[in-house]
């Protein structure tokens, strides 16, 4: 198996007739899903979607694919394909598309009624071009024909890529339910007829590639989800993902059946479910939803509301309620369904949510305690079957942390791929497919690209580096005013502390210090307002460290006169 190399250089031109792979995001990470195609001088992208920040991460709102490599190219780009509506694999389009509005939009019904919806808040009205499962459509010089996968959210596709460089097929994100709610199943027969033609380079969904076994099918939820609704005494409120139509499907199935209304709550899940039911994914009994205002009307247990905040988002409804930081209170007796999988990083937020919610009296119904989720991914058993129908001649595990690339080449090589085609390669990667093998050339940057409010790029890792250090050790200021020309100070030091656990009159013990420090300074000619600057933050830096091993952030402000 080949991998990355971290002195891997910028890759060398392309050689005519060969097929350029580059991931810029979702290897090596859940999420941030993006890679671009290149053949005869001309770009095709498939998916462009966002990676939701974690602890580490303070004030991120999203994390972006770097569009540094392509960002000079964009006018070769013939098109981005989508092959699902999920928020990390069309998140970050809007942004992609700010930068050059008229790129085309590729993919299902549902999928651009999702990402056209995002695009109206951005201001931006798409080029788009709807495709169904089985059809072909020539993108320049890429012929693409698009397979149905099944997924936990509708219209999911999987794409097959012809150039002179050979076929290369996409999975996108699948699993194969045998059940699926709508009966869509992934078509195992347009992928052994690919195999009969040949799969030279296939990127597979890595995310289960650990779970042993196959997933169990989604309507094995809906005697749980039942189950719950019958022994609910109060109301009951399910967390998902604002784009989960088929689970949502089940909760609305329910509560028609045990009598009580439904109402949307958060803006995302509102303006999704909305689409969903208008283009007939979602089949809403008449009188069933209502505004969420009505519900003081109705009696507790006849209330349904279904939000965001699966994942412990700290801005997304569910976690709000916990905090007591929402109009709508949970109280004893209340029943809440998180009705969606842990994301690896989210453990934490989302324990910390039902603690909360369990605080205030509510009966918490999750994965760890009952059976309210089945993953959207292919597990080992699948991807083994998977590999034995394609047959490919050359493997890259997509869409996983690093472990899930691993376990997934591993099933790769037990199936019969040679192990010097299967690469396993990161963000950034170069990968060609020159003359029927696949290897990697180089490397791009694909660096971490931070949206905070209105700003896109501008935070960088030092910015929340010193983040995590204001909020971790606080800061600690000092004010001193110096004469320009003598070097000797004239007002100060004077010193605050914010967060540093430090009362603000245990610094009187260190201004002699920083006062001898300045002086001697100002003795050896040293008069420079930077460097005065740096003398006080050794200085103090040191004082803190010693006496209360802390580490806040310094910021000396020197002031000559």
């Amino acid at each position: 198996m080949s991998h990355p190399h971290p002195e891997l250089g910028p890759p060398p031109k392309l050689p005519k007739g060969g097929l350029r792979v580059t991931p810029l995001g979702g290897l090596g990470e859940i999420g941030r899903n993006m890679t671009v195609f290149e053949f005869d001088g001309r770009l095709l992208i498939v998916d462009c979607g966002v990676l939701f920040p974690e602890e580490e991460q303070p004030g991120i709102d999203l994390i972006l694919p770097d569009f540094t490599s392509i960002r000079d190219r964009l006018d070769d780009v013939e098109g981005i394909v989508l092959t699902h509506g999920h928020e990390d694999h069309i998140g970050a389009v809007p942004y992609l598309l700010r930068e050059k509005p008229d790129i085309p939009l590729i993919g299902s019904k549902l999928t651009l009624a999702l990402i056209e919806a995002k695009l109206q808040e951005h201001r931006i009205r798409p080029y788009t071009l709807e495709v169904k499962e089985g059809e072909r459509e020539n993108l320049g010089p890429f012929d693409c024909e698009f397979i149905a996968v099944n997924h936990s959210i509708p219209d999911a596709l999987a794409v097959a890529i012809r150039t002179g460089a050979g076929l290369v097929v996409a999975t996108g994100d699948f699993k194969m339910d045998q059940l699926p709610m709508d009966n869509r199943l992934t078509d195992l027969h347009a992928f052994a007829r690919l195999s009969e033609e040949g799969i030279d380079l296939l990127l597979s969904d890595s995310t289960n590639a650990e779970v042993p076994g196959f997933v169990p099918p989604e309507r094995d939820i809906s005697n749980v989800i039942r189950g719950v609704f019958a022994g609910a005494q109060k109301r009951i409120i399910v967390a998902s993902f604002a784009s989960h139509v088929h689970r949502i499907q089940q909760i609305l199935d329910a509560a028609h059946e045990y009598g009580r209304r439904v109402a949307f709550v958060g803006r995302s899940m509102v303006r999704n479910m909305g689409i969903a039911r208008d283009l007939g994914y979602l089949r809403v009994p008449a009188g069933l939803v209502v505004d969420v205002k009505t519900l003081d009307d109705l009696p507790d247990d006849e209330v349904v509301l279904v939000c965001t905040g699966s994942q412990g988002e700290p801005m997304a409804a569910l976690s709000r309620m916990a905090n007591r930081d929402h109009q709508i209170r949970i109280v004893p007796g209340d029943t809440v369904i998180l009705a969606s999988s842990l994301i690896p990083g989210n453990e934490n937020a989302v324990y910390r949510v039902i603690n909360g919610l369990t605080r205030w009296g509510a009966n918490v119904v999750h994965k760890g305690n009952a059976k309210v989720h089945v993953s959207g991914h292919a597990s080992a058993g699948e991807l083994l079957y998977f590999y034995n129908i394609c047959k490919p001649k050359n493997l890259m595990p997509v869409h996983g942390e690093w472990r899930h690339l691993r376990a997934n080449a591993e099933l790769g090589a037990m199936t019969g791929v040679p192990k010097d085609r299967i690469v396993i390669a990161e963000d950034g990667v170069v990968v060609d497919l020159i003359d029927g093998k696949a290897r990697i050339s180089g490397k791009v940057q694909a660096g971490y690209v931070y949206v905070d409010g209105l700003s896109v790029g501008d935070v960088t890792e030092a910015s929340l580096k010193d983040r995590r250090i204001l909020g971790d050790e606080g800061i600690v200021s000092v004010f001193v005013v110096v004469d320009s020309t003598t070097g000797k100070v004239v007002s100060g030091p004077t010193i605050q502390a914010r967060g540093s656990g430090i009362e603000d009159s245990a610094f009187t013990a260190i201004v002699p210090k920083i006062e001898e420090a300045i002086a001697r300074a100002a003795a050896d000619g040293v008069a420079e307002p930077h460097q005065i600057q740096q003398l006080i933050r050794r200085t103090v830096g040191k004082w803190v460290s010693d006496g209360y091993r802390r580490r806040p952030m310094i910021l000396p402000v020197v002031v000559e006169v």
